[in-house]
């Protein structure tokens, strides 16, 4: 008997492994000991994370020949080895050289930065539409292609266990969660209804200002499902701090049932749904 509990014990761990497995992975939390960027999970991010990359090389190398420079002037020409300093005051090959180069230095950054940010600010035809609003001090989504909206607060500690949080994901998680498809271009409307506020998802590679009286856009196409998190940006009053940015990135046909959840959640009318429409009666 004990033979055939521990069999049925090992049977039950082993199926439970693809479910485990199948778990969204949330990314956007601190991590210990953690450096660098979150991981990408859009290309715009990706294009970010080499530009900075770039950038470092660049500036690494430039603080290393500075370094050497100096190291090797106070050497050189010290009062010690050069008792007879040069009286010169002009070198015309190094004056060229040194207003030359940083601008060719300059010029090769800005070439690799220019399409990054060309790439972030033309918005392409969007597959999914989502109006943000920033509130003090949470926010509000409305999917416009369906004609529904929600409201989004934090998260409250002893709510996380239930909502398939961690402990330390507190100020990160929020009840309801923005849903968007995995490979789907998705455009976002960001304006704010009191003070500036900001919209950004590090992971996504994106950050936009909530400005009052004005609408601006993003937009980005995941390219991995799991749970993202991000926070307000920008200060925005003294509850800053407890407005933070959930969104979960899931199948097409995860996201197709949660958004007939959703519109006969906060709609009630899932005929707006494009694939459930009611045929007309003539």
């Amino acid at each position: 008997m004990r033979i055939l509990s521990t069999f049925l014990g090992l049977m039950a761990a082993a199926t439970a492994v693809p479910a485990i497995a199948q778990e969204a992975e949330h990314i956007g939390k601190p991590v210990p000991k953690a450096t660098g960027f979150q991981p990408a999970a859009t290309e715009l991010a990706t294009q970010i994370h080499r530009l900075d990359w770039l950038v470092l090389v660049i500036i690494t190398l430039i603080v290393i020949f500075v370094t050497g420079l100096l190291i090797w002037v106070s050497i050189r020409y010290n009062r010690r080895s050069n008792p007879n300093p040069s009286t010169f005051t002009h070198h015309t090959t190094l004056e060229i050289a040194w207003t030359v180069l940083p601008i060719l230095v300059l010029l090769f950054i800005g070439v690799n930065s220019l399409p990054v940010l060309f790439n972030q600010q033309e918005i392409p035809e969007g597959e999914i539409h989502i109006k943000v609003t920033g509130y003090q001090w949470y926010w509000g989504y409305e999917y416009t292609d369906h004609e529904f909206e929600f409201e989004s607060f934090l998260l409250e500690k002893e709510n996380l266990a239930a909502n398939g949080y961690m402990e330390d994901e507190y100020l990160l998680a929020t009840d309801t969660k923005v849903v968007v498809p995995i490979g789907k271009t998705v455009v976002m409307d960001v304006t704010g209804a009191d003070v500036i506020h900001s919209w950004t998802i590090p992971a996504f590679g994106v950050k936009q200002d909530a400005v009052p009286g004005r609408i601006a856009q993003l937009w980005f196409e995941a390219e991995k499902e799991g749970i993202f998190f991000g926070q307000c940006s920008e200060l925005c009053g003294k509850d800053h701090a407890f407005m933070p940015i959930t969104v979960e990135v899931v199948s097409q046909e995860k996201y197709d049932a949660w958004l007939k959840g959703a519109i006969e959640e906060y709609a009630g009318n899932p005929a707006s749904l494009p694939a459930v429409k009611v045929a007309s009666a003539d």
